[in-house]
This record gives structure tokens, C-alpha cells and sequence, in this order.
């Protein structure tokens, strides 16, 4: 099977991925609707897909997705459409719809590709039905596989906080798709399409702990967010004591707020920094 794979660019391309749960969104993707639409109380629901994870030593992801085909039974069918019409329903962040394209733009204006990946544990399929979904490059989530009739039987994948750090490693080489084993080739240092230093990882909170710490010792840019209406810095503190984050700003992606503020440094630092690293890979080429 060919494999649709990106190649290197003759400019920087700086990756920013993000968790969506609590970062792009302030809640749970699945306690803005569906779990109502069954009949639950949001926290019963979770407290119960701890509880069948637990009892069954399960994947906590592949245990609410289970949940969320059980509870369907005799209340709605399960498909595509159904959740993505839920994810039309999910509530941003102030300023996250203009962010995207700003961003892109100021790094255009400073000769750097920017890029914005989803590497979350929530839905797929609420994902694209979100009016930022075309926004990204590739969204990695947990998502369900459908029988004939579309309606979800099984899971197709379940992201939890470790396979996502697999998916960073996809974006360094280009190597998009899930199923493209080339991720495991060797790639010499200066043919990696986005450098793990090119790298800017987004999330809010323990299960992002991988993918921040990844990225944050080979010299990328781990940023913690934080909900701006409660305040509540609890969280992003605890992991900059730890080391798993340099930077937090609240999630407030409005232009000049902090976090577009800090975007914008890093971009700029990216477009210098690179101009160096070309400079020594020509000086390497000629070393002999």
C-alpha cells in the first residue's frame, strides 16, 4: 500500500499540536451532549467507565468507548453523523476559531510553515464535526469502527497518554498515516521533516504528561493551559515543578492574550534558530 507521506520543506515548519479536551474546549467533548442525550449524570458516567476499565484491567479509553455503545442501545443509534453532530455542540475556547489562521499567517510573514495537529484521547468523529475541524493537518484521536450500516461496532484506535507520544514521532518524519510502518525508519537528523525542537505541544493535564515530556527534552516547547474563567493554575504549576512543561498561559487564544503572546516568540526564535542550523549543516557538508 502506497502511503501519502510529507516531504521536507525548504522553509521550517513548526508543528503545534494539541490535546482538545480542557485545552482547545473547557470540557469533556462527550459531557456536552451525548452522555445527557443517555441519560446520565455526567459524573456517574465516567465514574462508572472507571469502574468496568478497573474490574477488566481495560484500557480506560477503550472502556468509555464501550460505555458510549452500551448506554446508545435504545436511546439512539450510534453513528458518524450522531457524533458529529454532537462535536457541532462543543464549546471553544474564546478566540480559538480565528487562531488558527492567525497564527499560520504570522508564521508565513517570518518564512515558517506552521502547522496545527489534534493528538487527543477524545473522539474522532466529534472532532470533525467541530467548526474548526479543517483547521488541522491530521487529527489523532480515538475513533470507532462502523458496520455497513454506519452504525459504531468497535474501536477503530484509542489514543491514551502514552500511544500519543507515537503519534509525535510521526510528525517529526512526515510519516502521517497510522498504519505506515516507515515511522520506525531511520531518519538522519537534518532529513526530519519537523524536528522534535520544531515541536509545540498544547494539553492541560496528566495524560498530556508524555508528550510534554518528549517534547520538552529534546527541545521543543511543551506549553500547559489552564481554564481562564475558574483560574485554577493548580495543574500547570504542578507540572512545571516536575519539569514536564517550560511554559503556561491561560486558554485564552484571543489575539495579544498571553498565550498568542508566546506563539508568536516562539515562531520567531524558530525562524532565527533555523537560519543557524542551516548555516552548520552547510559547514557539516564540507567538513571532508
Amino acid at each position: 500500500m502506497d502511503f501519502i507521506r510529507k516531504p521536507k520543506e525548504d522553509k521550517p515548519v513548526l508543528a503545534i499540536c494539541y490535546d482538545f479536551d480542557r485545552t482547545l474546549s473547557p470540557d469533556d467533548m462527550q459531557a456536552q451532549g451525548y452522555i445527557q442525550s443517555v441519560g446520565f449524570d455526567v459524573d456517574q458516567f465516567w465514574k462508572e467507565s472507571n469502574e468496568v476499565a478497573v474490574a477488566n484491567d481495560m484500557d480506560s479509553n477503550l472502556a468509555y468507548m464501550l460505555k458510549m455503545v452500551q448506554e446508545a442501545e435504545g436511546n439512539l443509534v450510534l453513528t458518524r453523523k450522531a457524533l458529529a453532530e454532537y462535536g457541532s455542540h462543543v464549546r471553544l475556547f474564546p478566540g480559538v476559531a480565528e487562531w488558527f489562521g492567525r497564527i499560520r499567517d504570522y508564521g508565513k510573514d517570518h518564512d515558517v510553515i506552521v502547522e496545527h495537529y489534534i493528538i487527543s484521547s477524545g473522539l474522532k468523529e466529534m472532532i470533525e464535526g467541530t467548526a474548526i475541524a479543517g483547521e488541522f493537518e491530521k487529527i489523532y484521536a480515538s475513533s470507532f469502527y462502523y458496520n455497513e450500516r454506519g452504525v459504531a461496532k468497535w474501536p477503530a484506535q484509542a489514543i491514551n497518554y502514552t500511544t500519543k507520544t507515537q503519534l509525535l514521532f510521526r510528525i517529526e518524519k512526515g510519516v502521517l498515516d497510522v498504519n505506515d510502518q516507515a515511522v520506525n525508519h531511520y531518519f538522519p537528523p537534518d532529513k526530519m521533516r519537523v524536528p522534535f525542537r520544531n515541536i509545540v505541544y498544547l494539553g492541560d493535564s496528566a495524560t498530556d504528561i508524555p508528550c510534554m515530556k518528549l517534547v520538552n527534552i529534546n527541545g521543543g516547547h511543551a506549553i500547559g493551559v489552564y481554564n481562564p474563567e475558574t483560574g485554577d493554575k493548580s495543574m500547570v504549576k504542578k507540572m512545571l515543578r516536575e519539569d514536564r512543561i517550560k511554559y503556561f498561559a491561560p486558554a485564552d487564544y484571543r489575539e495579544n492574550s498571553p498565550l498568542d503572546i508566546l506563539v508568536r516568540q516562539i515562531i520567531r526564535k524558530t525562524a532565527e534558530y533555523e537560519k543557524l542550523e542551516d548555516w552548520h549543516n552547510a559547514n557539516l557538508n564540507e567538513k571532508d
